[in-house]
């Protein structure tokens, strides 16, 4: 049986889970995981550290332990501050085979290839779970 400070795999964190700098002090909430699920490859966060606040992006390197809910940076304040923003990683292109039907290469055309765990937020969600971390004193 687990318990909230046991550790959890980068699969499990959330949008919205507290980020923390080596000294426990909240820097910010998880806005995007960025890895491959298949492949079991981590590459990183997207922490904002308010509401209108442009996401920071925080390398596997400087991620620390992860217990539920909340992520812990190997990095302090200063270090996180220093951090460059959060730029949206490309989509890989899927390439269908040549027998493929019109329809299905114009809705690859259209979706613009397939991103595994990376999948962008929508907005509105992500502001939904930015304010909801407000009130809860996230």
């Amino acid at each position: 049986m687990s318990t909230t400070n046991d550790p959890v795999s980068w699969l499990m964190i959330e949008p919205g889970w507290t980020v923390v700098d080596a000294a426990d002090e909240r820097v910010g909430t998880v806005d995007e995981i960025v890895g491959d699920t298949g492949h079991d490859i981590f590459d990183g966060l997207a922490v904002v550290s308010g509401v209108l606040s442009r996401p920071r992006y925080v390398p596997a390197e400087a991620v620390g332990t992860i217990t539920e809910g909340r992520v812990r940076l190997t990095i302090d304040r200063q270090g996180f501050d220093r951090l460059g923003e959060f730029e949206e990683p490309p989509s890989s292109e899927v390439i269908g085979p040549d027998e493929a039907g019109l329809l299905t290469r114009a809705e690859q055309s259209l979706v613009g290839g397939e991103r595994d765990r990376a999948q962008r937020v929508p907005f509105l969600r992500r502001l939904y779970v930015r304010l909801v971390g407000r009130f809860r004193g996230r």
